[in-house]
């Protein structure tokens, strides 16, 4: 132990003050070997260096065997998705079943791997000033786009420089919104690249990772073509692109990492969850991007297919207009979201494969979530004490509006039945996914100007998106309209915050916050569930993504 000690005293007299409060924190026993992990990779420390020091402290663990360790190359995987929405443009997409095409050729700075731990991509290592408003990325010298040209600062820089324009309108200019300005990432060398924030960001590796998903790299004079190349860094190049049909990919020959496994990636699209189980069931696909456990019970009992279930913070948001009648009054909020029964919730939508939510974006996966502040049960009477008190004690009609994505339409049934118990009367309008988001501009969508709604939000390794772009008063999802000019600090303060600890403390204050004020209902995150034919492996357990170059047949 004393030769342990002595390294981890060399280490610390080559870090800042940041990576030595984290060092601190693990020996004081303040946080365990998972947070120490995710933290530490987030200041840019090596994942061997910090495997090494949680080692010396907590004890040797078995090192997970790399997805791509073993297996027979050379096969075709055929994966099934949902029909994209949309053009296929890194800048625009929003849609899963877009987002999802841009990973066998896209590749990020940086990636999110299990347990929300960063992983070096396109970055070879990050580093932090001592505030945290200055980020200094290295990146890989031996990188070249699928045309030959060689990947250089310049192109990661314009990358971000158009993800980040107003004036381009794209998908991620909410994750930059006040923390990354146009013209504010700089070019020290050819591989360095500092960026200059608006404010400091303890968390700041997680916006330029696979968490923004449309922040592929693109080479500088991208011009929009996307479809006609994909082009990008990654494993894969493209062999045909079908709008409404599918598209293939195959192997990157001149790919900078480890050549991917499969020789050849077939896409088919689909417009339905039951199109998409009766083709895996069917052998006319291998793999299923992700499905909704409301239509697909028929595959866990299927013993031709093997179902990973994968622990994430994707949840549905139900936002209710706090700057219009009934939901201005908070009692009326707080009292629709004491009428749900969330164990139900999560056993009649998920069978269980889900964890409770409790009305805040902070789920328990999150190492700064506050696990002092109460959980939220389901109370009718007390709901009715706050609808009498709020004038509205006979109830109210209200419509709400969602879109038509996996379980989506139960829950706004379910959520319709546990309001009637205290006279709210809510009709159902359940649109497609183009006419819910609309333009995603307030007063040109459904999504962000109905009274009443349920909205998708996908995985990400921390909260600080969920925490500002629905929530914020100048959120650009803001589709609760709620302005609360504390709420706005104590955000503020959150992402700016380096540190476990201090996050901790700010996130219990926001929990209380948005459980008095109840802008949202939150009752759940669900766990991913990605179907496969049995036999094929390779495809790493990390939340709303499907990173195939590993996947093999055993």
């Amino acid at each position: 132990m004393s030769k342990d000690r002595k390294r981890l005293d060399a280490v610390r007299r080559d870090v800042g003050v940041l990576e030595n409060d984290l060092f601190d924190e693990l020996l004081s026993g303040c946080i365990g070997r998972r947070d120490f992990m995710r933290h530490g990779s987030v200041l840019g420390l090596s994942l061997p260096l910090l495997g090494g020091i949680a080692g010396a402290v907590f004890g040797p663990t078995l090192s997970p065997r790399r997805a791509m360790a073993a297996g027979t190359p050379g096969a075709t995987i055929r994966i099934g998705i949902g029909q994209p929405a949309g053009a296929i443009d890194p800048v625009t997409i929003a849609d899963n079943g877009g987002l999802v095409l841009l990973e066998p050729t896209g590749e990020f700075l940086c990636r999110t791997g299990p347990d929300l731990v960063l992983q070096p991509q396109l970055a070879e290592s990050w580093r932090p000033n001592t505030d945290g408003s200055v980020w200094t990325f290295k990146l890989r010298q031996d990188v070249t786009f699928q045309n030959g040209r060689k990947m250089t600062a310049d192109d990661v820089i314009a990358s971000i420089d158009r993800m980040a324009d107003p004036k381009n309108s794209a998908n991620a200019l909410s994750a930059f919104k006040g923390i990354l300005q146009k013209g504010n990432s700089r070019k020290i060398d050819d591989h360095t690249v500092e960026f200059h924030l608006d404010a400091p960001n303890g968390n700041f590796p997680y916006v330029l990772s696979t968490d923004n998903y449309n922040l592929v790299i693109l080479p500088a004079d991208y011009a929009g073509d996307y479809e006609k190349t994909f082009i990008g860094t990654g494993p894969f190049k493209l062999e045909k692109f079908t709008p409404k049909v599918g598209a293939s990919f195959v192997r990157n020959p001149n790919y900078w990492g480890k050549p991917a496994l499969p020789e050849r990636l077939e896409y088919s699209f689909f417009g339905d969850q039951q199109s998409q189980v009766l083709a895996l069931q069917g052998g006319d696909v291998d793999v299923l991007q992700q499905v909704a456990f409301k239509g697909a019970q028929a595959l866990f009992n299927d013993p031709n297919i093997d179902v990973m279930s994968i622990k994430s913070v994707s949840h549905q948001q139900v936002h209710m207009r706090t700057d219009m009648a009934p939901f201005q009054d908070k009692r009326v909020r707080r009292a629709l979201a004491l009428t749900l029964d969330r164990k139900k919730l999560v056993a009649g939508l998920f069978n269980g494969r889900a964890s409770i939510g409790n009305d805040t974006p902070f789920a328990a996966l999150f190492p700064s979530s506050d696990p002092t502040v109460p959980q939220r049960e389901q109370n009718l009477a007390e709901a009715k004490q706050l609808l009498e008190a709020a004038g509205v004690g006979k109830g109210f009609d209200v419509k709400l509006t969602t879109e038509r994505y996996m379980e989506i339409p139960d829950y706004a049934v379910l959520l319709q039945n546990f309001a009637k118990a205290v006279g709210i009367n809510i009709a159902l309008n359940v649109e497609d996914q183009n006419a819910y988001y609309g333009k995603a501009v307030f007063g040109q969508s459904d999504w962000l100007d109905s009274v009443l709604g349920i909205t998708d939000y996908g995985h990400r390794g921390v909260p600080n998106v969920f925490l500002s772009a629905p929530l914020t008063s100048d959120g650009t999802w803001n589709s609760a309209h709620f302005k609360n000019p504390t709420y706005d600090k104590l955000v503020a303060q959150y992402i700016a915050s380096p540190d476990l600890g201090g996050q901790r403390a700010i996130a219990g204050q926001i929990q209380r916050l948005l459980l008095d004020e109840t802008p949202l209902i939150v009752g759940y995150f669900f766990d991913e569930l990605v179907p496969m034919r049995k036999g094929l492996a390779g495809i790493p357990p990390i939340a709303n993504r499907l990173f195939m170059e590993g996947a093999h047949f055993t």
